[in-house]
């Protein structure tokens, strides 16, 4: 039986999430944490970092100040307009190649570069990608594991071989989103922890196959800690600065960017939104994905993130939920299916092996339903 938070309507089903005695989760109590932050101090701490990191680079003669991992989309562009604009740095923005390009991550990208900033695409092998894209889909129904590995050590890698002592990543997501927070300390800097056990749930050099050898694996590959604390690299989360939210950070960036596309179909599949997870055509099966392991899709992600930020009423939510998160990713289905080399009957029957039957039953017709939803 899946229980929802009193609050938003997250279900406790989602990995590592907690619900207190009054069954109100650890994102929302979090965002009530967040309400009680003085911000203008977090600020004055940021000016002071900025100051340092601006010293770095000019003894170090260094073009660059910092790096942003940067897929193209609201988050990532948002940091970098402010910190090339209003805090004055230099960023290199770095992207870890989408598993599927599509025409609107490539067009923001391209929007954002036209604004003066320098950037590096890491387009590891595709063979390999797919290999381990395929793997995944079937060992975990998560097609982007691999990525997500890549999206977190890419960005390192480039830092270390510039000798930009500075990464910005967006959001803390254990805090954020409801989460397994290691140490108190990992709000403010990255903890190679909990990227490994949270985000990637292996060490990639753990992957080597008949197919895939240790020399394939290196572009997901995190850099030792010793490397690390050698060049005194320190990667921050943005959201310890700034009160994080989606949606001001796409209000923001359309402000400064009128050209920035969202999803050219109008609403995302899965969800009401438009804005988010632009990028990869395989985002929609990754997020549906998520429905079927976990009950809960992309429509509660969205709606959860903007109850915490006072942006949407619960009743708002349910309604979100129930129309949109059972919905199938149809649009890029087929390029989809061609990427993982599956048929469609393949593809049904690794879905159907990652259902939860506590989750799930098999109803009318044969026909899968949720064993209670919101």
């Amino acid at each position: 039986m899946i229980n929802f938070c009193k609050e938003c309507i997250m279900p406790d089903s989602r990995p590592r999430i907690v619900f207190d005695d009054n069954g109100v989760c650890n994102a929302c109590l979090h965002s009530k944490k967040k309400q009680k932050i003085n911000w203008e101090n977090r600020k004055n701490e940021f000016l002071k970092l900025i100051k340092d990191i601006k010293y770095k680079s000019e003894n170090n003669n260094n073009p660059y100040d910092c790096v942003v991992p940067w897929s193209g989309g609201k988050d990532s562009t948002s940091i970098a307009l402010k910190l090339k604009f209003e805090y004055d740095l230099n960023p290199l923005l770095v992207t870890f190649s989408p598993l599927i390009i599509n025409e609107c991550g490539t067009k923001n990208r391209h929007e954002l570069s036209k604004m003066g900033f320098d950037s590096i695409f890491l387009k590891p092998n595709q063979k390999i990608s797919k290999n381990l894209s395929k793997r995944f889909f079937l060992e975990r129904g998560n097609p982007k594991v691999a990525w997500d590995a890549g999206v977190n050590a890419g960005p390192i890698q480039v830092a270390l071989n510039y000798n930009i002592p500075t990464v910005f990543y967006a959001e803390h997501g254990e805090s954020e989103y409801g989460g397994l927070v290691l140490d108190e300390e990992s709000e403010k800097k990255r903890d190679i922890r909990e990227v490994i056990e949270h985000q990637v749930g292996d060490f990639p050099e753990n992957w080597t196959s008949d197919q895939i050898s240790i020399n394939d694996l290196s572009p997901y590959i995190y850099p030792s800690l010793d490397v690390i604390k050698k060049q005194n690299l320190t990667a921050y989360y943005f959201s310890y600065f700034f009160k994080w939210s989606m949606l001001e950070n796409f209000n923001y960036v359309k402000s400064k960017m009128p050209n920035f596309q969202t999803n050219p179909n109008g609403r995302t599949e899965g969800t009401f939104t438009d804005f988010d997870s632009l990028d990869d055509k395989i985002d929609s099966l990754y997020y549906y994905m998520q429905y079927i392991k976990f009950g809960f899709g992309r429509a509660t992600r969205d709606a959860c993130r903007m109850i915490q930020n006072n942006q949407m009423t619960r009743t708002q939510a349910i309604k979100y939920a129930r129309e949109y998160d059972h919905e199938f990713p149809l649009k890029d289905f087929k390029e989809v299916l061609t990427f993982l080399d599956l048929s469609e009957e393949e593809f049904e029957k690794i879905v159907n092996k990652h259902r939860n039957d506590e989750i799930w039953k098999s109803g009318l017709n044969n026909k899968w339903e949720l064993i209670n939803s919101i």
